[in-house]
C-alpha cells in the first residue's frame, strides 16, 4: 500500500515537473515583454522593492514571443505578456494565449476604449500616430486630416514605413472601421501614389528624410519623435528640431492613437502575481514615469505628463475601441497589399 502511495506521488510530481505549476512560486513574476529592458526594467525593479515579488524579464520581438508562448503551451513559465500595439494584443488573444483580467481597479482608472472589450487586455501607455512636417517647407495650416493625405497636392511628398509594420497595419485598421473597406482601398491608393520615396526604415528614419529633404511630410508615432528631440543623437535632434507635430483630425473623430499593453498568459503560474503587477503598472506613479521616461501619453487621467509631452499642446484623440485594430487587422493587410503599399 505504502509503495503505492509513493507511486502515485513520483507520478504527480513528475506531472507538475510538465507543466506551467512547476514554475509557480508566492514571491515571483514571469515577464514577456516586446518592450525594450531600459523601458520596463526600472518599473519593475521598483515593483519588486515596493512588493517583495521578484520579477524575471524575457525581451524579445513581440512575433517571437507570440510564437514562443504557443510552441511552450501549458509549460509557458510566463505569466505576463507585454507588448506595443494593440494589433498585437489582438493577436496574443485570438491565438488562445491569454486569459480575462478580473480587475476593479483597472476597470476604474483604464478608459474602456484603452482595454480589450472582453477583458483580455489593458493599455499602459499611449502614443498617436501623427503627421511631421518639414517647418521651413509646410504650413500646418495646409494640414487637416489622414484623409487628405490622399489628396495630390501631397504628391511625391510623404514619407511613411512599410505595409509590414503594425502600427501602420493599425492605422489603416482605425480607416477602415471610420469609413469601410471600399474608401478605405481608395485612399490606401491615392496614398502609396503620393509617397516620396518606396517605404523604408523605421519611423525615426521618415522623420530623417524628411528633415533631409526627401520628402515634405512624415507619418510616425509621437515618442519616436520625442525621444528624437530629448537623445543623445546629434543628427536624430537637429532632424527632428527642423519638424512641427500636427495633430490630425481634431474637427472629426480626433488623432488615432494607439497603446502599449499587457495581459495575463493563459497558463500563467502565478496568476495573482501577474495582476498585482499590472495594476502597479497602471498605477499613477507608473504612468507618470512612462509619461516621463518613455515620452508616452499615459492611460490614465490623473497622471502627470512630461514638460516634453505638454510642449506639443493638448489633442482630441480618438475613442475607437482599440480592439478593433485587431478585428480589422487582416482586412488592412489586405487593403495594403492590394494598393502596392510595400
Amino acid at each position: 500500500m505504502q509503495n503505492k502511495w509513493v507511486c502515485a506521488l513520483v507520478s504527480a510530481v513528475v506531472l507538475l515537473s510538465g507543466s506551467a505549476a512547476a514554475w509557480a512560486t508566492e514571491n515571483e513574476v514571469n515577464v514577456y515583454s516586446a518592450r525594450k529592458e531600459q523601458l520596463i526594467k526600472p518599473l519593475l525593479d521598483k515593483f519588486t522593492q515596493q512588493t517583495g515579488i521578484k520579477t524575471n524579464l524575457i525581451t524579445a520581438k513581440a512575433d517571437k514571443l507570440l510564437t514562443r508562448l504557443r510552441s511552450e503551451g501549458r509549460n509557458s513559465p510566463a505569466d505576463v505578456f507585454i507588448t506595443t500595439d494593440a494589433g498585437r494584443l489582438y493577436r496574443a488573444k485570438d491565438a488562445d494565449l491569454l486569459q480575462p483580467l478580473k480587475s476593479d481597479v483597472l476597470d476604474n482608472v483604464i478608459p474602456q476604449h484603452l482595454r480589450d472589450k472582453d477583458g483580455y487586455w489593458v493599455g499602459l501607455s499611449q502614443r498617436a500616430r501623427v503627421i511631421f512636417y518639414v517647418k521651413d517647407r509646410v504650413s500646418p495650416d495646409v494640414l487637416s486630416t489622414y484623409e487628405d493625405l490622399a489628396d495630390p497636392k501631397w504628391s511625391k511628398r510623404i514619407c511613411i514605413r512599410g505595409s509590414g509594420n503594425i502600427y501602420n497595419q493599425s492605422l489603416v485598421a482605425s480607416m477602415i472601421a471610420e469609413h469601410g473597406e471600399e474608401k478605405t482601398l481608395a485612399w490606401t491608393k491615392s496614398l502609396v501614389k503620393n509617397m516620396a520615396r518606396p517605404p523604408q526604415g523605421g519611423d525615426r528614419d521618415q522623420i530623417m528624410a524628411a528633415a533631409a529633404g526627401q520628402c515634405d511630410i512624415a507619418v510616425a508615432n509621437t515618442y519616436y519623435y520625442g525621444m528624437m528631440l530629448s537623445g543623445s543623437d546629434a543628427a536624430q535632434k537637429e532632424a527632428a528640431n527642423k519638424m512641427g507635430l500636427f495633430w490630425p483630425n481634431q474637427e472629426g473623430r480626433g488623432a488615432h492613437v494607439n497603446v502599449s499593453g499587457a495581459g495575463i498568459a493563459k497558463h500563467a503560474p502565478n496568476k495573482d502575481n501577474a495582476l498585482k503587477l499590472i495594476e502597479f503598472l497602471a498605477s499613477k506613479d507608473s504612468q507618470s514615469w512612462y509619461a516621463e521616461a518613455n515620452i508616452e501619453y499615459p492611460v490614465r487621467g490623473d497622471a502627470e505628463v512630461s514638460q516634453q509631452l505638454k510642449s506639443w499642446g493638448p489633442f482630441k484623440a480618438d475613442h475607437l475601441n482599440l480592439s478593433v485594430l485587431g478585428t480589422n487587422n487582416m482586412k488592412a493587410v489586405m487593403l495594403m497589399d492590394q494598393a502596392g503599399w510595400k
